[in-house]
């Protein structure tokens, strides 16, 4: 393992962000994990993972957890920006807040966490930013018109950064394919929650994309993990 680093993450209470803060905790990294859920923020708490209730969508509040992780360690090394929604559906269904809500949460919630991330990188003149994306930023199914979008667009944003920022500031994004996780229990339309039941009967663990984000965190300053898609071998 590379050095201790200071590494934020949020979306931590469930499936992949409790992986990942988890195991990059109990590799000897400090992690402060941010989430909505207070009850199970509580439970997740060990040595060497910190948590802060966090709203991404609220610049305000994410702004306060990552300054508040400065003050605490003095810098940052990484975020891992890993909170997001997916209640899918068929456009024609017209649930129009669900929309609302995966624009909030997976993209604005990215653009708040790097606006609040890399002041502190470019003042470090070190960082790294970890997108968790998903197979949806690469291919387009059914019901998942807006996801898909949404994951296209952080994405996007992530490599974007990447080819914007110094050298010195590592940009990874990580696309997962099916995973055990709560991610389809926001999913409101029962056509789309039926189709995904039966989508998942391949799914991957958790700990399977969160052993892909110890591998790029860990890498050497010289070495940027620019891109990695994982998802079960039985996945097309």
């Amino acid at each position: 393992m590379s050095e201790s680093k200071i590494i934020l993450v949020t979306g931590v209470t469930s499936g992949i962000g409790a992986a990942i803060a988890t195991r990059l905790a109990a590799e000897g990294h400090h992690v402060i994990g941010g989430a909505r859920r207070e009850d199970r923020l509580a439970a997740l708490a060990r040595d060497n993972l910190a948590v802060r209730r966090l709203d991404v969508t609220d610049r305000a509040d994410v702004v306060s957890f990552v300054d508040w992780a400065v003050s605490e360690h003095g810098r940052i090394d990484v975020i891992v920006n890993n909170a997001g929604v997916m209640p899918l559906s068929r456009l024609d269904a017209l649930l129009v807040d669900d929309w609302d809500t995966m624009i909030d949460v997976n993209v604005r919630g990215l653009l708040n966490g790097i606006a609040a991330a890399l002041p502190h990188f470019q003042r470090q003149g070190h960082g790294h930013f970890v997108t968790m994306a998903s197979i949806g930023a690469h291919e387009v199914a059914p019901t998942g018109a807006v996801y898909c979008a949404t994951k296209y667009a952080a994405w996007a944003i992530t490599e974007g950064l990447r080819l914007e920022l110094d050298p010195a500031i590592r940009v990874t994004t990580i696309s997962p394919g099916v995973v055990e996780s709560e991610l389809a229990d926001t999913i409101t339309d029962p056509t789309a929650a039926e189709a995904m039941r039966t989508y998942r009967a391949d799914s991957i663990p958790p700990d399977a994309i969160a052993r892909a984000v110890s591998y790029a965190v860990n890498e050497s300053p010289e070495v940027d993990v620019n891109e990695m898609i994982i998802r079960p071998a039985r996945q097309r």
